[in-house]
């Protein structure tokens, strides 16, 4: 598959995940997240998880299962991106909500840009923020004046350089902890940025 969506537990996908979702495309369900595919028009190729936030029609919905403990070492939201990676998609696409459980939320952030994610392009919609995971470059298409956040992740990001960025970076790095790539903006439709070393996250309120 070239492109896998993976429905996340928790709250409901926002209006703008919907909209984000390429017709026709397949998914894999963590947890809940099943009813949220099924409730999207989804079709689920694997439902994944401990199942202990799941209707029995979301379960039913699914092609497969695999059924995980309740005690586990990751979250149904990292079962279910490590299966999908395994497909070897040449893109993934999170949706989720971004209420309840302040710990869940932060953990998917992080996820995100995790070492074993960074042969595939990634990118989610948590609640109404859109977010993207930048190794090396990324181009990103947006609305001349809309916000749009950048965080290092998992140590410095080097050698940072945008184009059509309101506050434009030139070889510049970034720190996790640093307040530095906050707030900036799409000056023009197209942006680019480029990085040295590390990994970026560029979240899109």
């Amino acid at each position: 598959m070239d492109e896998i969506v993976v429905v996340a537990g928790g709250s409901v996908p926002s209006a703008r995940a919907a909209e984000a979702i390429p017709r026709g495309a397949r998914a894999i369900a963590a947890n809940g997240g099943a009813d949220h595919a099924l409730a999207l028009g989804l079709d689920v190729d694997l439902a994944i998880g401990d199942f202990d936030s799941v209707t029995p029609a979301g379960l039913a919905a699914a092609a497969h299962v695999e059924r995980h403990p309740v005690d586990k070492d990751a979250t149904d939201l990292e079962l279910a991106l490590r299966a999908a990676v395994a497909r070897r998609p040449e893109r993934l696409l999170v949706v989720g909500g971004s209420e309840g459980r302040l710990d869940h939320l932060l953990g998917e952030f992080l996820i995100l840009g995790a070492d074993w994610l960074a042969g595939v392009e990634v990118d989610a919609v948590l609640g109404d923020a859109l977010i993207h995971v930048i190794h090396e470059e990324r181009g990103l298409r947006g609305d001349e004046g809309e916000l749009i956040s950048l965080f290092a992740l998992n140590g410095a990001a080097s050698g940072i350089t945008t184009e059509g960025l309101a506050y434009a970076l030139r070889g510049e790095t970034l720190l996790p902890g640093s307040s530095r790539g906050i707030s900036n903006r799409f000056a023009a439709s197209q942006a680019r940025i480029t990085l040295g070393s590390g990994v970026l996250l560029a979240v899109r309120p």
